[in-house]
């Protein structure tokens, strides 16, 4: 569900600071100036407010955002789908060019056409190809339109992938954010033993410079990190079609997954209706080529004067007219051209069929890859949540303990603490995998 919209935001963070300079501001001067220390405490005040102000606008900056409202914003605003549905419109509205009758044609002519006298002539002809192949136009334009509609089924699965991998991988990177937070105060509060201890002599440089390092690497690994979430949540916005910087929320950062899989609702991918659909339209096409080598049908009308005496001994003058009419059959009598854009349309039908055979083969091997990882990535994922990680925090507490006692050094306690926190990242690696896997097995599945 998304929460704090940018007006909420902007709002509330303007009556926070109306609040604090109006009412708490005043009330902490006058208190300091009772006291006599105004002056001395007028900087803890300051940073006191800045403080409140920056908590107030930072817990309402993040809008947060669930996976399937996240979906759903794509879906509506991404303007990759957009162009499909425009595309998808466009084609439909193409049908009704199917009936693409030739252009009328007009003639008038004047002079001797009938005797020594002038005379004229008025015409009106059409020429139209045999209904069959207006037909058969529809046909192609038809199934040319539901590709493009189950085009857009296809770019919609796509971009949930798309946007499922994303929300996902930034879950994982702040998880690892924590984890590396967490490092970095339990080395901060042996950095200040470890200076405490060299004040006194009980420890050596080494010990002090080590400490020192093992703080900085991780906060340049935090830095990094930072860096990576920012790129995915730009990359979110981008698929989202958005400006506002959206913090996925999710309760879990492992995907809920059913146990059992059917292998069968491959058949069913939008990539392979896309497929099937295209030999349609070529077994369309052919029979549009077919339907071109029937005879196309012209008819016409004339309306001619005839000056002088006609066959019946009458005189006729300009103002006498005589009607006329003509039909005419088109016969294919060179059909070579003709027969050879048949040939070729055969071997686009055969090409598309053998598209369809390959990706089906291919979503299947994809299918079958995809749940072997699966299998793997969640026995990894159980190792650690079973065995690993209870081994990590033994890890810690021995090593704390080992550490207060005397019975190891500081660099033997740094190696241990290392190792847990390698363990914990590794998990989350392995979290991360397990859920790649899953959204390939979604996506091929089309959930």
């Amino acid at each position: 569900e998304v929460q704090r919209p940018l007006a909420t935001v902007v709002i509330g963070g303007l009556m926070l600071a109306t609040f604090l300079t109006l009412f708490v501001l005043p009330i902490l001067y006058i208190i300091f100036e009772k006291t006599g220390n105004a002056k001395a405490n007028a900087k803890p005040v300051a940073v006191a407010v800045l403080l409140l102000l920056s908590f107030g606008f930072n817990t309402s900056a993040q809008d947060k955002i669930s996976l399937q409202d996240g979906i759903g914003m794509a879906l509506r605003n991404n303007l990759t789908v957009k162009n499909e549905r425009l595309k998808s419109e466009y084609q439909e509205k193409l049908i009704k060019s199917s009936l693409n009758i030739p252009q009328t044609n007009f003639s008038a002519e004047a002079g001797q056409i009938n005797s020594a006298y002038t005379d004229t002539r008025f015409g009106i002809s059409q020429t139209i190809s045999f209904p069959t192949v207006y037909s058969n136009q529809k046909k192609v334009l038809n199934e040319e339109w539901k590709t493009a509609v189950l085009t857009i089924a296809l770019r919609e699965i796509e971009l949930k992938r798309a946007v499922t991998q994303l929300f996902y991988t930034i879950i994982i990177l702040r998880e690892k954010e924590k984890l590396l937070v967490k490092a970095d105060s339990i080395y901060a509060e042996f950095l200040t033993k470890t200076n405490l201890r060299l004040a006194k002599g009980e420890s050596n440089i080494l010990e002090n410079t080590t400490a020192e390092l093992q703080k900085g690497n991780i906060q340049l690994q935090l830095k990094a990190l930072q860096q990576e979430t920012d790129l995915a949540k730009l990359q979110l916005q981008l698929l989202l079609n958005t400006e506002t910087n959206y913090e996925p929320l999710a309760t879990n950062a492992k995907i809920d997954f059913p146990i059992s899989l059917d292998s069968s609702f491959v058949s069913q991918h939008p990539l392979l209706k896309v497929f099937q659909q295209q030999k349609l339209v070529a077994t369309a096409n052919i029979s549009l080529e077919k339907s071109k080598l029937l005879p196309n049908l012209s008819l016409g009308v004339s309306n001619v004067s005839i000056r002088g005496t006609g066959a019946d001994n009458i005189i006729y003058d300009a103002r006498t007219r005589f009607n006329s009419a003509q039909i005419g059959v088109g016969i294919p009598i060179f059909a070579g051209s003709q027969k050879a854009r048949i040939n070729a349309s055969k071997v686009i039908e055969t090409i598309a069929d053998n598209n369809f055979q390959q990706q089906f083969q291919q979503l299947r091997k994809d299918y079958q890859k995809a749940f072997l990882q699966y299998q793997t990535n969640l026995q990894t994922v159980n190792y650690f949540e079973n065995s690993g990680l209870k081994n990590a925090n033994l890890i810690v507490a021995t090593a704390d303990k080992q550490f207060v006692n005397g019975d190891i050094n500081y660099l033997d306690w740094v190696m241990l603490i290392n190792q847990s926190i390698a363990i914990q990242s590794n998990h989350l690696d392995a979290i991360k995998m397990l859920n790649e896997s899953i959204i390939s097995i979604n996506y091929l599945i089309s959930k």
